[in-house]
């Protein structure tokens, strides 16, 4: 019996991942659309998709892997609004040069892979933009966040559905703040989510309007994926639904703080690879917040909690400088507190949409990921006509080569590393193209162009 099998059928609302193998579409073409038709037949009444994964990707089929909420007969405020949903733009501003910067959650990609280790990637490619937008995994260094000025601070389910053309973002001065934690029987631990919240309050002015104990706490376990991504389950997620829908009136956004199962053992693994470990706890993170945003429509990001005294006391000695935040953090709160503080708010709706100082998918300039990470934000940059640029240097697990899918001209670039991602958004800020700056530059090819004789008008017939 698969782990699966053991908790289907629970009447509480879980968190679950399964993988499933979609026949291709012909020339990878309509992708977002086919992928929902092959998925809808494959997941039951109540089982709603709130994260999608191609991990391999060919002529002949796709292997997806998805998180999924298994509602049972709980309700949930927004399940008809499918993370599939795709509303086309119909025109791009060129007011502002702004750009996403996607690392997902759980690849082990080297430059994002571990404790906010893509910060300083974000920070280059921000000053290459008006504004950045990118998602926790990319700066959340445990106790530090140290994002740019000019970025855009989002959970990736959010990312996914602004490039989908379903939501828009708008900025705020300053989010009332949800914290939800769970209960320890080693009051130590709670002491440190407590005062971690306090110090934000008195350092930097963090308006946190109510915090809250989990009792029974959430369940969350780390797992790996048959792909080598790190996943997960979730069990007891209703109590946490139940406490953010009584109080919706009272937050803007919500930091959630719980403990992360994983085997024995494995602290001590993950601090002596060298970085070669894929990070366990973000999976199953990700996989919570994308359900909390997807159906509550309000920012959240996810801390895991320390376990013990005997793991806070542990020495790890020197780690890979990519861990070394972790090692010296106690909470790994703080940077969740920090980037919601001014999360943007999420908006749905034509006519809100349609707000002077509402960015949506119009604004986006361009998509930055690693390559060969194919999800529905690449597939919604795809169908959108966003150029993306894909970073070799730094990558983690690979579907493939983004190259296989049919992109417009000029609509992808591959960048051997972050110096030349952000030569190659500046080149696209101040409209050159970016292969007119490097040799050799290629001649046009002339093509001949003749207009066919249409069979209708040959018979007589008018074309209105």
């Amino acid at each position: 019996m698969t782990n699966l099998q053991k908790i289907w059928g629970s009447p509480t609302l879980q968190l679950l991942e399964k993988s499933i193998t979609i026949p291709a579409a012909p020339g990878h073409r309509g992708l977002i659309e086919h992928i929902q038709k092959a998925v809808s037949f494959r997941f039951a009444a109540g089982e709603i998709p709130v994260r999608l994964a191609i991990v391999s990707i060919d002529d002949s089929n796709y292997i997806c892997e998805v998180g999924f909420l298994d509602r049972s007969d709980i309700a949930v405020e927004n399940d008809d609004n499918s993370i599939f949903e795709l509303k086309r733009r119909d025109g791009t501003t060129a007011e502002q040069f702004n750009a996403v910067y996607i690392v997902p959650t759980g690849i082990g990609a080297e430059v994002g892979g571990h404790a906010g280790d893509a910060t300083s990637a974000a920070l280059l490619l921000a000053s290459c933009c008006d504004q950045l937008i990118t998602h926790p995994n990319v700066v959340n260094a445990s106790d530090i966040n140290e994002m740019p000025a000019n970025a855009f601070y989002v959970e990736g389910s959010v990312l996914s559905r602004l490039l989908m053309g379903a939501i828009g973002l708008e900025p705020v001065r300053a989010n009332r703040l949800a914290v939800v934690f769970d209960s320890q029987t080693d009051p130590m631990i709670e002491n440190l989510v407590l005062n971690t919240v306090e110090a934000a309050r008195a350092t930097y002015g963090l308006n946190c309007t109510g915090i809250y104990k989990l009792d029974p706490p959430l369940e969350l376990t780390a797992s790996s994926s048959a792909a080598g991504r790190a996943v997960g389950s979730g069990r007891g997620v209703d109590r946490l639904f139940d406490l953010l829908r009584e109080t919706a009136d009272d937050h803007d956004a919500v930091a959630i703080s719980s403990l992360v199962t994983v085997p024995d053992g494995f602290h001590e693994l993950y601090f002596k690879s060298a970085g070669s470990m894929i990070n366990p706890w973000g999976g199953i993170e990700a996989m919570l917040t994308h359900a909390v945003s997807h159906c509550f429509n309000i920012p959240s990001a996810h801390a895991p909690m320390m376990e013990s005294r005997e793991i806070l006391n542990e020495d790890p000695g020197p780690v890979d400088p990519r861990m070394a935040a972790e090692a010296i953090s106690s909470s790994f709160l703080q940077c969740v507190l920090k980037g919601l503080k001014q999360s943007p708010r999420i908006v749905v709706g034509h006519d809100q949409m349609a707000a002077g100082d509402v960015l949506t998918v119009r604004d986006v300039s361009c998509l930055i990921i690693p390559e060969g990470c194919i999800g529905l934000p690449t597939l919604a940059a795809l169908e959108q006509g966003i150029p993306v640029i894909a970073v070799r240097e730094g990558s983690g697990l690979m579907a493939g080569e983004l190259s296989v899918l049919p992109w417009r001209d000029d609509q992808l670039f591959i960048a051997e590393n972050y110096w030349e991602a952000a030569g190659i958004m500046s080149a696209l800020r101040a409209g050159i193209t970016p292969g007119s700056v490097r040799r050799p530059l290629n001649k046009l090819e002339v093509k001949t162009w003749r207009k066919s004789n249409s069979p209708a008008l040959k018979q007589g017939n008018s074309a209105d």
